[in-house]
């Protein structure tokens, strides 16, 4: 058995950038069982990240079921579930600079992706995607320019960037009905200078089509 002051020591050492990660991993998996709130996933998140050793890291899981333990974290009921959840997920990233980039159809999206544009216009359409986890933050920055998300019915999207002189607004129908339970949270978070950043939700392309409601200041169109 390790002395006690063998493991002060080991505790003290300096944290590597996938151990932080590895935590951050935990406390999203967490976060999608209702183990933890957003705004506890925000906190410890932010910690995580800026943690410089291994005694700052352990307490942000130690509330938490260890992987492999006899009491695993618990699968979502049957039913509950989305199937639009798993897979291995693709780029991390849309950037449009005095261009346009779009992201559609089929892919996986990453637990976390980066969105920017300066002078030009991003469109990223979920309405086919699945999502490699339960919670996904998407992180959307755009300056003079545009930045469109667009989610299926069955995804939870909340909206939490700001706009400076421009718009950053949650455009979801009215008319459109809550995502089930189990569904996958999308959080689009990130910053609008004199731009627009708009996520609503949009029945597929295949569904039948209802009247648009308007767009958001710099908002673009699929």
């Amino acid at each position: 058995m390790a002395e006690p002051q063998d493991q002060n020591a080991a505790m003290e050492m300096r944290a590597s950038d996938s151990d932080r990660e590895l935590v951050a991993d935990r406390l999203r998996e967490a976060a999608g069982h209702g183990r933890l709130t957003m705004d506890e996933l925000d906190e410890r998140l932010e910690q995580a990240y800026a943690a410089r050793t291994y005694a700052e890291l352990e307490p942000l899981t130690r509330d938490l079921p260890r992987p492999g333990a006899s009491v695993p974290l618990p699968a979502p009921a049957a039913g509950n579930r989305s199937a639009r959840i798993g897979g291995s997920p693709g780029r991390r990233w849309s950037i449009a600079i005095m261009s346009g980039s779009t992201r559609r159809g089929r892919w996986v999206v990453p637990s976390r992706y980066n969105a920017f544009a300066f002078w030009g216009g991003v469109v990223i359409d979920l309405r086919e995607a699945n999502f490699a986890e339960q919670v996904t933050v998407i992180r959307a920055n755009a300056i003079m320019g545009g930045i469109e998300i667009i989610a299926p019915p069955d995804v939870d999207v909340r909206v939490e960037g700001f706009g400076l002189m421009g718009g950053y607004d949650d455009t979801t129908s009215s008319e459109i009905e809550p995502p089930p339970a189990g569904a996958p949270i999308v959080r689009v978070t990130g910053i609008a200078f004199w731009a627009g950043v708009a996520a609503r939700r949009k029945a597929p392309k295949n569904a039948p089509k209802s009247v648009d409601k308007g767009s958001a200041p710099g908002e673009l169109t699929a």
